[in-house]
């Protein structure tokens, strides 16, 4: 490769290669245990709210850089109100729908104020989080509401039992792995390797410019390395956890809607230039109402995944959750000024913080070292997108005077 594509593929791919320099260090430091096929679904397992959290705030960040503050208090509000149903022996799906319901509701509340009486994001959020951190509390009167309905459980991946089972275990040797997850991951691995060359030359097709090809064989086989490591470490534990077709499902629907639909163009479109954006025909205020409506509903859904995990709930839930997606966002390479951020990104940023925290109290940091090392992780990642920010402006100054100066000769 030239020295120019190794820059862009060190500058685009920078993160995944953080993550694999950070998997490595505490591979050293925990003497092999960060790596452990338990320690690596629970990485899965404990993050699964970072993830959906984290989609959904990629959302709104993509609209200008805006947040939402509000995430961690609604998780607990639509976790304590589905924990409150079951508990009074009314069937899980009700619990299902009224926890969604209750974040679409919250979404679209936050969605009004931002997009329509233009309220910043900042301040109409910072007051749904007390507010609705406040409706918890007076909800479930201070007291915690443990959830065992064993159907809701298994299926949204509270438990020892919350796994895929395997339909393979009867063929062929027992090797000690779990065969349909395996199977699974070698068929994820191909399908992604043939949709990227597939996909490739249909841009060349159309005349899109795309990566060089070394580039990409390079980026393919690092994935389809890691998809395949992934399958063998969860296979050697007790398989596919039912959590990770959530996270799957949300990751899958979401990284289609930002880049295959109108509406993702058009977070996009208003994050690089809202004026732009209006005076172009696009309706920005649905736009904006759009993106708070679905960090509601999966605000929701984190709720009802959370409450799984932890088998009930109660007030102090939450708290934390939305400075958690904002860091996976932001370090999977979002833009702090909008316009800029993939699903891709979030998925790294979620695992690396995901990584992170399980290394560290693997190794036996202490809790306030390791919320230094986070800020720290954090302030690395906006420094980088602001760095590059930078340099774009001088590259467009030093075009449009080269432009002047062509003119005047």
């Amino acid at each position: 490769m030239s020295g120019i594509n190794v820059k862009n593929f060190l500058r685009k791919y920078m993160m995944l290669i953080a993550m694999v320099v950070v998997v490595i260090v505490f591979y050293f430091l925990t003497g092999g245990k960060s790596l452990l096929p338990q320690n690596i679904n629970n990485v899965i397992s404990q993050n699964a709210y970072v993830f959906v959290l984290g989609t959904g705030m990629l959302l709104c960040i993509l609209t200008g850089g805006n947040i939402d503050l509000s995430v961690g208090s609604v998780v607990c509000l639509a976790g304590g109100v589905g924990a409150i149903i079951m508990s009074k022996n009314l069937p899980w799906p009700v619990a299902v729908i009224a926890m969604l319901v209750m974040g679409l509701l919250v979404g679209m509340w936050h969605g009004f104020w931002i997009a329509f009486v233009k309220v910043p994001p900042f301040i109409a959020t910072l007051v749904g989080m007390l507010a609705f951190r406040g409706l918890a509390n007076v909800i479930m009167q201070g007291y915690a509401y443990q959830v065992d309905d064993a159907a809701f459980l298994s299926i949204f991946g509270g438990g020892d039992s919350c796994y895929i089972p395997d339909f393979l275990a009867g063929i062929g040797p027992d090797a000690g792995l779990n065969k349909t997850c395996m199977v699974f991951a070698v068929l994820v691995a191909v399908g992604y390797a043939i949709f990227t060359f597939i996909n490739r030359s249909r841009l060349i097709a159309k005349g899109y410019k795309v990566d060089a090809m070394t580039t990409v064989i390079i980026k393919t086989v690092l994935i389809v390395a890691v998809v395949i490591w992934l399958g063998y470490k969860l296979a050697s534990y007790k398989g596919i956890p039912t959590v990770l077709i959530w996270i799957a499902l949300v990751l899958g629907i979401f990284a289609y809607i930002t880049s295959k639909t109108t509406l993702g163009r058009n977070l996009y479109a208003v994050g690089g230039n809202e004026k732009a954006t209006r005076l172009s025909g696009i309706n920005t205020k649905m736009v904006m109402f759009s993106a708070y409506t679905l960090m509601g509903l999966l605000s929701g859904f984190a709720g009802i995944l959370n409450i799984a995990r932890l088998m009930g709930s109660q007030p102090t839930y939450g708290m934390g959750y939305e400075m958690d997606a904002i860091a996976a966002c932001f370090i999977g390479g979002a833009s702090a000024y909008g316009g800029t951020g993939t699903i891709g990104g979030v998925i790294i940023g979620a695992a690396l913080c995901g990584i992170i925290n399980q290394g560290m109290v693997i190794a036996n940091t202490p809790p306030n070292y390791q919320t230094v090392v986070k800020g720290l992780v954090l302030l690395v990642a906006v420094l980088f997108d602001v760095i590059m920010q930078m340099r774009r402006k001088g590259s467009k100054k030093t075009d449009v005077s080269a432009e002047k100066g062509g003119a005047k000769a």
